[in-house]
């Protein structure tokens, strides 16, 4: 008799195979409830799952069943109120047809299917559009710092490393182990001396050779060296990932006339894959959102992202506004910064030349990252050129110009992707 065990990894009562194959078929309503969900949250809280429902006239499925057989004459009855080509008025109200907004004794209904999507689902069908590996959307690689941290002692080092107390300390261990058999032996000699003496008798002899005997062996404790070679400890020193636990992340944005909602939409978008970035590399996360147009605030995110208020464009408000926020309360060697600039690259032209100076003398020096995407259809604008220059000087300054969603990730192609030691950036 054969036995099946069955060791697939599904929980009691659930088979992924279905489950996936639902998702694959129902793709495009749960790609809308996705981006329903994405537009009314925080980006804190886009890693949670979502709870989605389904018509049930998407769900129904066409089904076989038995024929009533035979050979059937049907008789329809006629009517008398309209021939062929009568045009048929709609029906009033609830007479007929379906929905009057009244409720009725007969008929009945179905709810629609709702069910849940599990994190990693739901991070699977926001990331779709934007066409990143698999590894990315599962593991998204950061930065590595490498600092210098102690490691013990090695036997082997330059002077400048020795340590004095440890290598006093194993030169004094080396040296009472060494003396100690030669100890005990000139201890009982020095106690046959004395009873030797005690006697008194004829035995001058014995006592001068004892007295030799102790005489070797004070010898042979003082040929022991005070430090040996062997003795030299060596601070030992290792390079190893640095432990960064807080981060701070400046989202800035232009509300310009020109900046509509869907600029708007596509900008949230990157901030949450920079914020997806930073959750899994540091255990802390601050958000500064800072929107501007010819002036700059600090706003809430629900004011960022759909407040109405808009007007002319000075870029480098926005920029001066990190500037002393970073000064006031990231100062401290413990902050990591990153930053986000989205903006369609409309600046007058005098402020650019500024923004670039800012950019390079009073934000880049305290920055981990800091990325600017430009979300335009047409030709780059002035601020971008402006830009180009920072970009070309500044290695961990990143920029990319958006036309649709699917052009979000390019911007983090470089950001993600695994650096050598030689191009690794670190503040």
């Amino acid at each position: 008799m054969s036995h099946i065990i069955d060791r697939r990894l599904n929980g009691k009562n659930k088979s992924a195979v279905n489950r996936e194959r639902f998702l694959r078929r129902f793709k495009a309503q749960i790609k809308e409830a996705v981006s329903k969900a994405v537009k009314g949250r925080s980006i804190t809280d886009i890693e949670s799952g979502e709870k989605v429902s389904i018509p049930v006239k998407d769900i129904s499925e066409p089904i076989f069943h038995h024929g009533k057989g035979g050979v059937l004459e049907n008789i329809h009855p006629g009517n008398e109120e309209f021939i062929r080509g009568d045009r048929i008025a709609r029906p009033q109200g609830g007479a007929g047809g379906g929905g009057g907004g009244k409720a009725s004794q007969d008929g009945e209904g179905e709810d629609d299917f709702a069910f849940e999507l599990s994190r990693e689902e739901f991070m699977n069908v926001f990331f779709d559009d934007l066409a990143l590996p698999n590894l990315i959307k599962t593991q998204l690689v950061g930065l590595e710092e490498m600092k210098t941290v102690r490691a013990g002692y090695t036997n082997d080092g330059t002077p400048a490393n020795i340590n004095i107390v440890r290598s006093l300390r194993g030169a004094l261990a080396r040296r009472v182990a060494m003396a100690a058999p030669t100890m005990a032996m000139l201890n009982d000699a020095e106690e046959e001396l004395d009873t030797l003496i005690e006697l008194d008798d004829d035995n001058a002899r014995d006592i001068r050779e004892k007295r030799q005997y102790l005489h070797l062996l004070r010898e042979r404790l003082a040929c022991i060296p005070f430090i040996d070679p062997f003795d030299l400890r060596y601070n030992n020193r290792v390079k190893q990932p640095k432990p960064t636990s807080q981060a701070v992340m400046f989202c800035i944005m232009d509300v310009s006339g020109s900046m509509d909602e869907q600029k708007k939409d596509m900008a949230k978008r990157f901030f949450i894959l920079l914020y997806l970035f930073l959750q899994r590399n540091y255990e802390k996360i601050e958000l500064v959102f800072i929107r501007h147009h010819t002036s700059a605030v600090e706003v809430s995110e629900q004011d960022f992202f759909h407040s109405r208020e808009s007007g002319g464009t000075v870029v480098s408000s926005a920029l001066n506004l990190m500037s002393e926020i970073i000064k006031k309360r990231y100062g401290s060697s413990e902050w990591n910064i990153y930053a986000a600039q989205a903006s369609d690259g409309d600046n007058w032209d005098s402020d650019s030349a500024n923004c670039g100076r800012i950019m390079e003398e009073e934000l880049l020096p305290y920055c981990q990252y800091f990325a600017y995407i430009e979300i335009t259809e047409g030709e780059p604008q002035n601020l971008w050129y402006e830009y180009l220059k920072v970009h070309e000087r500044q290695r961990h300054f990143a920029m990319q110009k958006i036309r649709s969603a699917s052009d979000i990730y390019p911007v983090f192609r470089e950001l993600f992707k695994r650096q050598s030691a030689s191009s690794r950036v670190g503040v």
